[in-house]
């Protein structure tokens, strides 16, 4: 093995430095000769740096944003003795024409044309690539107006043009139908949409199904929400109860408070859950009730009455929004039977509780069955699939609608000497 110099290669008339705009390959990778390793620009072309030789990059010497000198080097190559022992420096110049050959011959002979009129027709071969492979002509590449020395297009120019030209083109397309209205959304409905795609596009997402009977604890409910608001001033919310149950089953499953950041499991201690929030003006927001393992059923009501009233009044402080370890959404609100809700990253598991609606059930006895009218609901729970397990998933799903069925509201007031 011998230590080399990579070299700046002579790129054309009257161009004697080079600005480094990006490395294509960093310290300790493996190169093969004649493989492009960094990109440079002048006053006249964008292109590649092709290696003049096979090895391990040992060295890099001229950085981003440097402006270097033609001939200077650039890089140090750990290569093998039997590689090129020819001057550097032509070998450079040899690459960098092999290159241009490479192109078509309509494309070569653009690269090769000097100014001989008003039009800017000097592609760089780095230009011409991004044009290949954006399907843009040389009839349309003539067009653009370029910001390089004598009007030259530059790599960014043709960047700006695929971005104006994308975004018209969507434009056009949202403008067809006179029978329809565009609307700008609101940098909530960006913030959330955005947060959606990005957790659909990292997590797996599965979503079991587990049917709840909570006939006994709306009829707790009812017959003590009225002497609880007298006294308390503030509703007896059924969200309290599907935020105590969630706790008490993730006790006994603490592989579902995870999240899971760069394939690394990292366990919470505490139990921290979000609530979905709607908002009058149809965004949502997520309020996170923090540290619910420490709280009294009591205590759980009162925070999520305050978060949600406060939430729809926008008065939450930023510590309310973070930091949540797992998120509960309360779908029945809006009629809905079942869903299927997508995570909040990093955390790894979602539920959603279905409307309460009164069904006829068969109820087994020891001597015979009987039909009976049960208040239940659906719990939708979506899960990260890289981590959870559908056994894992189901079980906590039914973890949680059996500890909803044993719940007895009164015994958990009188507890506490609250009513």
């Amino acid at each position: 093995m011998k230590l080399v110099e990579l070299t700046i290669p002579k790129m054309g008339e009257s161009i004697n430095e080079v600005k480094i705009l990006k490395w294509l390959k960093k310290e300790g990778d493996f190169i093969k000769e004649e493989e492009s390793i960094l990109e440079v620009s002048t006053d006249k072309v964008d292109t590649e740096i092709p290696s003049l030789f096979q090895g391990k990059i040992k060295k890099i010497i001229s950085k981003e944003g440097d402006i270097v000198q033609i001939g200077n080097p650039i890089a140090q190559i750990e290569a093998k003795d039997n590689d090129n022992d020819n001057d550097p420096i032509k070998l450079a110049d040899e690459l960098f024409n092999d290159a241009v050959e490479s192109f078509s011959s309509e494309d070569k002979k653009i690269v090769n044309k000097k100014n001989e009129s008003e039009t800017n027709n000097f592609f760089s071969p780095l230009v011409l690539n991004i044009a290949k492979e954006e399907n843009i002509s040389i009839n349309e590449l003539e067009k653009i107006n370029g910001s390089g020395k004598e009007n030259r297009i530059t790599k960014l120019d043709l960047i700006k043009y695929l971005d104006l030209k994308k975004s018209k083109s969507k434009n056009k397309k949202l403008k067809s139908r006179d029978n329809e209205k565009i609307i700008e959304p609101d940098r909530v409905r960006k913030l959330i949409a955005e947060k959606m795609v990005e957790s659909k596009k990292i997590s797996p997402h599965v979503t079991s199904f587990v049917d709840c009977d909570i006939t006994k604890q709306m009829k707790d409910r009812s017959s003590i929400k009225n002497s609880f608001l007298k006294k308390h001033r503030i509703p007896l919310s059924i969200n309290s109860i599907f935020i105590y149950a969630l706790c008490r089953a993730i006790k006994k499953f603490p592989m579902i408070n995870i999240s899971y950041v760069n394939q690394k499991i990292i366990m919470k201690k505490n139990i921290n859950i979000g609530l979905a929030v709607a908002l009058d003006d149809g965004n949502l927001i997520v309020p996170i009730l923090k540290n619910v393992e420490s709280l009294t059923f009591i205590e759980i009501n009162k925070k999520v009455n305050d978060l949600i009233v406060r939430a729809r009044e926008n008065k939450l402080i930023p510590d309310e929004l973070t930091e949540g370890t797992y998120t509960m959404s309360n779908i029945g609100s809006f009629h809905n039977l079942m869903g299927t809700p997508i995570i909040l990253q990093p955390q790894v598991a979602i539920m959603a509780f279905g409307e309460i609606k009164k069904t006829p059930c068969v109820i087994e006895r020891k001597n015979k069955d009987e039909i009976q009218i049960r208040h239940k609901l659906i719990l939708s729970h979506s899960y990260d699939h890289r981590v959870i397990d559908g056994a894992l998933g189901g079980k906590f799903a039914e973890r949680v609608s059996r500890t909803i069925k044993k719940m007895n509201i009164k015994k958990l007031i009188r507890l506490w000497n609250q009513v």
